[in-house]
């Protein structure tokens, strides 16, 4: 099908233009782009208004599948991601069975093509069982499709298996994801560390659980020579220790999550579950630091850490809940009404973190709206305001801190290899 893109604010995240034009594409790709484009043949999107950008990319959710079918699907959950605007996503290996194997990884992939309504990379666990005890064949699944690797949800507190890990995906040119925390500091606290967490009786994690391990595996990593990415970066140290390091030359990139650049750990008071997430809301002054990272580009990405459970799970004590938000479908709204109409990041800076900046880190040929490239594009309309209201969402997960916040910008329509998956908040 050839599909006419009209009127359109085009965002270029690779030149940083920002320009109104019309887009072309057919059979799948970006056949070109300009003003007054005519096509005789094509079905005709007028956008005005509109921004027109590549199709997003969300590097790290949890889709739950194999064995975790009751929190979310592969199904469930792409829908979700072409609800906010995501053509593409990398899934975290912490499944039953966790995806150690190339089996395991071949299986994610032949159910993303049957029943994925947008691109599904997996990530590979880097220990077997992601236990941090001896390393995963990551050669193995790299060769069936994992396009990083990380532990993700469990730390590897071994510094040696570590280290062996960071050597070997360095020869296999891979990426290692690491979750930072270190498990005897952390000491099965609940939420940041601090004033709130006392006055709420919690145990708190300190940010030097975080902090530790970002310095330790930004050493490993100069050590190795492994290009090493920080998954939910969440406190001022952490950024200061990324931002340090790059200016050393260490193969380093990091990403955070739209909670962390809007909620402190007062949203914790009233005891909402679903405020419980691992790193924890941290304190004003570390969102005032994580956005400075992300203005000045220490932090190069914007990722959801789309986290799903069930309404039973979420639904009890906090002490007793599983850490984790859903994030796929309120990422959109909250950069836009948090970054952007804020003034701390320029729409081309916005739209990299989302595009170009996770697909280089994975290795991905998308982030492009260039002639020839796939025709993965999101479209977004920044003038509609929304309510934030969860029995809408297309994920299996409801656990947001975000119900009824009103939000500004919101996907349009999401469009993966040419084809048309959602528009105006219905899956097609």
């Amino acid at each position: 099908m050839n599909l006419l893109i009209k009127g359109g604010i085009v965002v270029d995240p690779v030149s940083g233009t920002v320009s109104e034009k019309d887009i072309l594409v057919a059979d799948g790709k970006i056949a070109g782009s300009g003003v007054g484009l005519h096509h005789p043949d094509a079905q005709v999107l007028d956008v005005p208004g509109k921004l027109v950008t590549p199709g997003l990319v969300d590097m790290h959710v949890h889709l739950r599948e194999p064995g975790l079918e009751a929190k979310e699907t592969i199904y469930t959950g792409t829908r979700a991601a072409a609800r906010g605007g995501f053509t593409a996503v990398a899934c975290m290996p912490n499944t039953r069975p966790v995806a150690d194997s190339a089996a395991v990884i071949i299986s994610i992939v032949n159910r993303a093509a049957a029943d994925g309504a947008v691109r599904v990379y997996p990530v590979g666990a880097i220990t077997n069982g992601s236990l941090g005890q001896e390393m995963a064949e990551m050669g193995d699944m790299k060769q069936s499709g994992a396009v990083a690797f990380s532990d993700d949800g469990m730390p590897v507190m071994d510094s040696g298996l570590m280290r062996r890990s960071m050597q070997y995906a360095k020869m296999l040119n891979a990426v290692i994801i690491s979750h930072c925390e270190d498990k005897k500091l952390a000491g099965g606290g609940l939420m940041h560390e601090g004033d709130v967490s006392t006055m709420l009786g919690l145990k708190g994690i300190p940010a030097a659980a975080e902090e530790v391990m970002v310095a330790r595996d930004i050493l490993l990593a100069e050590d190795t020579g492994c290009r090493l990415h920080i998954a939910h970066v969440s406190t001022a140290g952490s950024v200061r220790l990324v931002r340090e390091a790059k200016s050393r030359g260490v193969r380093v990139t990091a990403e955070a999550a739209p909670h962390h650049f809007t909620l402190t750990d007062q949203a914790v008071i009233g005891y909402d579950t679903s405020t419980k997430v691992n790193p924890p809301l941290r304190t004003a002054e570390d969102v005032a630091e994580i956005r400075r990272g992300l203005a000045d580009g220490t932090i190069d990405v914007i990722a959801t850490d789309h986290a799903p459970h069930t309404a039973e799970e979420k639904d009890v004590e906090y002490e007793l809940a599983p850490f984790g938000m859903v994030g796929l479908e309120t990422a959109v709204g909250l950069v836009w009404t948090e970054l952007v109409a804020a003034g701390v990041l320029t729409l081309a800076q916005a739209i990299a973190k989302m595009t170009i900046n996770p697909a280089k880190i994975l290795g991905l040929p998308l982030g492009s709206l260039g002639a020839g490239a796939a025709a993965d594009i999101t479209i977004i309309d920044p003038a509609a305001a929304w309510t934030v209201d969860p029995a809408q969402f297309a994920s299996k997960g409801r656990n947001t801190p975000f119900t009824g916040r009103v939000l500004h910008g919101l996907p349009y329509a999401t469009i993966v290899s040419g084809r048309l998956v959602m528009r105006e908040g219905i899956v097609l």
